[in-house]
This record gives C-alpha cells, structure tokens and sequence, in this order.
C-alpha cells in the first residue's frame, strides 16, 4: 500500500471524502459531451487559465436524434418483450435499476438541448476549478480526482490511478474554497442520478457528478453541527468510541447527529480505508437513545444512509 492522503490540518474537521468529476450529458442530443459557459451561454474552455485544450462538442441535431431514437426504441421494444417472455416463465429476470434515477428531465436547457457543467461569469469561483475534474482533459483510466468535505472548506484533491491498485493514492492539493462561499447543492437525478448542482454565492455553478454522490452532497446539504462526545449521556458515548476503537487504528473521533426519529447516526473517517474508485469507506452505525447499538432491522427511515 503506498498511500499519501492529504489530511486538514489541526482543528479541522474531516468529514468526508467521494470521488468526483464534472458531470457527462445523458439525453441524446448531448450525450457523453459537455460544456463550459458564461451566463450568455457562450464557451468559455478556452478562457480558463492552465487550461489544455480539450474537445469541443456539438449538439446533435433534432434528425440525428429522431433516427437513433427511432431504432432505440425499436431495439427496446424488442427487449421488452423478450424479458416479459422470461418473466412469464418461473421466477423472473431482468436488471436492477436505481431508485435515485429519473428519466424524467426538469431542466430540458441545461440536460437535454445544452449541457453545461460551469456555468460563470468573469472572475467568479466555478471559473476557478480544476481542469483535472475534466474526463475529456483527465481520463479517469490514469488519473482520479477526489473532494474532501471538511467543517471548513470543500478541497479538491487528485491523483495518478493504477487500474487494480485501489490503495496507491499520493494526493495532489488541486483547489478549495470555503464552505461559506457554497450558497446550495442540488441533487440531479434525470438518468443515472449520480449528479449534484454546487452554487456558489457569487452566482457561479458547477455540475458534478460522483457514484457516491449521497457521501459527496450530505455535508455539504447538511449543516457539520456534530454532537460533542462531552455533550452526550454516558452510554451514548461509551457506544460511540466502542465503535470508533473497532475501525482502523487511525480512525478520526467519531462524528455523532441526532436523526429527525431520535436515534443517533455515528460516522467515522479512516484515511487508510480511502479508496481511489470509491473514497473513504462508509463506517457507520446507528445507536437509540439509551445508546444502545441497533440492527439494521431496528432501524427507522430516517436511519438508513443511501
């Protein structure tokens, strides 16, 4: 294992870490492209300082898309079919499918006809962003580009990737800006359901996208007003570090929220457990008030990290 992570320094809080790129468009007309814009909708890739240069895309025409629709749709229904012919058969088949996916667009300009994935004008922060975010300027084959949520900032982090080498991270600092500068995340679910809009208080946004995108958005959604362990009752706590001493020797102290149902969700950061595919590793659990670690079957709703 050859890892070098890049950690906050002392009195930050690290909360969380999820792989991320700018977003890839999934309608038609725009898909597997991208674009960089000012608030007129112009191109801006080639405004953006250090920028290499990188492929310039164009939307494919409504006949284009009518005729590949057309044999899309045929080639579907023919899928169609056949899977209600096996399910008809004793038990059934057919592909699992995202609950966070729509196929339903409510922003046709910016999913459908255009697709931006920056979106700024002039001097603002979204212009600011790592060309490395980019997979048409950094394949994801040879390079990952990770963000870290701390209680301060949203960091920008990357690295040389070796396909089957999970655990061979040396980070390169790429970008930050403080958490105060965010004004909203929005999720994104038309497709896939993988993308997040980030906005920034001077107007400026960016379209991510990330496989752990619930991992990426939650801290930056929810407010980081952890639970001091000093503030909860002494069983609460005694779970709690119980649960921390079970994680890998480095595990950070652990971060407690009390759930809307009155159970309490304890999360904990290992830097040796981040992955260069997936980010850090989803050690968690969920104790009630008496501080009394529950199964998965005694969990509430609100419970359950996706």
């Amino acid at each position: 294992m050859d890892m070098s992570v890049w950690l906050p320094e002392s009195g930050e809080t690290l909360i969380a870490r999820a792989p991320l790129t700018f977003a890839t468009g999934a309608a038609t007309p725009v898909k597997g492209m991208r674009w960089f814009r000012d608030t007129e909708r112009r191109d801006i890739q080639n405004e953006l300082d250090g920028w290499p240069e990188g492929p310039a895309y164009t939307p494919r025409s409504a006949g284009g898309t009518a005729a590949r629709n057309t044999v899309k749709g045929a080639a579907m229904a023919v899928g169609v079919a056949v899977m209600g012919l096996l399910s008809s058969q004793s038990g059934s088949v057919g592909p699992g499918r995202s609950d966070k996916g729509s196929n339903t667009s409510h922003d046709r300009a910016d999913e459908v006809e255009d697709f931006p994935v920056m979106w700024a004008a002039p001097g603002t922060i979204a212009r600011t962003l790592p060309w490395q975010l980019d997979p048409a300027r950094s394949p994801q084959d040879q390079y990952r580009t990770h963000a870290v949520i701390t209680d301060r900032r949203l960091v920008i982090v990357g690295f040389p990737y070796m396909k089957g080498d999970e655990k061979r991270i040396s980070d390169e600092f790429l970008w930050e800006t403080p958490r105060s500068s965010i004004e909203k995340v929005e999720l994104r679910d038309f497709k896939i359901g993988n993308d997040a809009k980030i906005a920034f208080t001077d107007g400026s946004w960016c379209r991510v996208s990330s496989i752990k995108r619930e991992r990426l958005t939650r801290y930056l959604i929810e407010p980081p007003d952890f639970i001091p362990l000093e503030s909860l009752a002494p069983a609460q706590r005694h779970t709690a570090e119980r649960f921390t001493a079970a994680q890998a020797p480095d595990a950070q102290p652990p971060l407690v929220k009390r759930n809307p149902c009155g159970c309490f969700r304890i999360e904990v950061v290992a830097p040796s457990t981040i992955h260069a595919s997936f980010g850090h590793s989803g050690l968690n659990t969920v104790m009630d008030a008496n501080g009394t670690e529950l199964s998965l079957t005694e969990y509430h709703q609100e419970d359950f990290l996706t």
